[in-house]
């Protein structure tokens, strides 16, 4: 007799309490870090903890320049400011992603523009950006979804080909790579979130990183109220521009820092328990796990999971199927939720067109008119919604004890589902 499922009364198949809910995981290093913080003088952006977080995520990142940020948000506008895009341009992006991929290009007065996504890295499709591109396009931002890298050599070949720049959205991907090359060093300008769920976290911040001397130099003036940026940290106190004050400070620089000297250790952990769960889940019908292809690294921010009810010989909809076995799992210790449900342009903002009020950005007297959100042609971004769902707490202290009482939810939950979808 197969063992009884917990949504049934039977016993979890992960034990209570074995695995770890808590990220990031804060140890001594972490209270040094910011205690030492807290000494200094200055704690804005003035203390000697952002410098140096700068500095080392420059040299962890190989990039030329970079800028700490108070969040990714804030260093994805700082992006699409610092590219050139300004009132009224176009900028491309994918329907699927965090909301802030979109509204970055608000902050801006600029106009989205979605397009579908590749169905294997779950960013935006390459095939479809260039019929996407109007006179009005400048940029195109590709997020880097769950830690697994968009397909770049397209994406970048059709950008050069029109002159579109390259705006990398990093905020779920540091350290994945491309072809050997890191999500970040491929496009114009690169931005990264240090939320408190990232793989690196500091509990809010970000990083904006470049190459490009003048596309430091104008993102920079968004980072402090237009001033012209000086590594001394001294000032000019003359306004160059339009500044939104996107500084982090010393106490969430500190705990970075102590954050990125761990990054290592943390991604090789996230990694095995991804790669683990991906072996053992894609023996199972009914369940696909996230692709990982020849020549990308994932590094597993996410562990997104399709459900496939066709795999098992049911004809039902996906996104029933989803729920029931989702719950099953649930109850078996295996905390399994849907990420977003929506697609960015179905949501009410759009949808409505009055970011600004009175219709800004869409009704700005430099934006095409006939811009439209309604029934957008999305199929692939439509069946994923239906069909995914990410596990949770891959991240260290958890290790492949957790991962494999995981698997065995899995394993019951899928040998019971006549019995779980009753």
């Amino acid at each position: 007799m197969p063992e009884k499922l917990a949504i049934h009364g039977g016993p979890p198949a992960v034990p209570p309490g074995l695995t770890h809910t808590r990220w990031p995981v804060i140890d001594d290093t972490d209270r040094q870090a910011v205690l030492r913080a807290l000494e200094h003088p200055s704690l804005t952006a003035g203390s000697p903890e952002v410098a140096a977080l700068n500095q080392e995520w420059s040299a962890w990142q190989g990039a030329r320049h970079c800028l700490s940020t108070n969040s990714g948000t804030a260093a994805l506008h700082m992006a699409v400011a610092a590219v050139g895009v300004q009132a009224g341009d176009e900028v491309i992006t994918s329907a699927f992603s965090w909301t802030s991929t979109a509204t970055c290009i608000l902050h801006h007065n600029a106009v989205p523009i979605f397009i579908d996504i590749d169905p294997v890295t779950i960013s935006l499709d390459p095939a479809l950006i260039e019929g996407a591109i109007s006179p009005y396009t400048k940029a195109v931002i590709v997020p880097h979804l769950h830690g697994l890298s968009a397909n770049m050599d397209p994406i970048l070949a059709v950008c050069r080909e029109h002159n579109l720049k390259v705006i990398e959205d990093c905020c779920q991907s540091h350290g994945a790579t491309y072809k050997g090359r890191k999500v970040g060093t491929m496009g114009d300008v690169a931005a990264f979130s240090l939320n408190q769920n990232k793989n690196l976290s500091a509990g809010e911040g970000g990083f904006l990183t470049t190459d490009d001397d003048d596309i430091f130099d104008k993102a920079a003036r968004l980072w402090q109220f237009g001033e012209i940026y000086r590594p001394d940290g001294s000032r000019d106190m003359n306004a160059h521009g339009m500044g939104w004050m996107y500084r982090t400070a010393g106490l969430p620089a500190a705990l970075a820092r102590a954050q990125l000297a761990k990054l290592d250790h943390y991604t090789e952990v996230f990694q095995t328990n991804g790669r683990y769960l991906t072996r053992e889940l894609s023996q199972i019908p009914g369940v696909e796990p996230p692709a990982e292809p020849e020549g990308y690294e994932h590094v597993f921010y996410n562990y997104p999971i399709r459900f496939k009810p066709e795999q098992v010989g049911l004809d039902m909809d996906a996104e029933g199927f989803r729920l029931k076995v989702s719950a099953a799992l649930n109850a078996e210790g295996v905390e399994v939720a849907p990420w977003w449900n929506i697609a960015i342009p179905d949501m009410v903002l759009f949808q409505q067109k009055d970011g600004y009020g009175k219709g800004c950005p869409w009704s700005c007297p430099y934006a095409r008119r006939d811009v439209s959100y309604d029934n957008l042609d999305l199929p692939q971004t439509r069946q994923w919604l239906k069909e995914y769902a990410l596990i949770r707490h891959l991240h260290a202290p958890n290790d492949l004890r957790v991962m494999e009482a995981f698997v065995r939810a899995f394993r019951k939950v899928f040998d019971q589902l006549d019995e779980v979808l009753r």
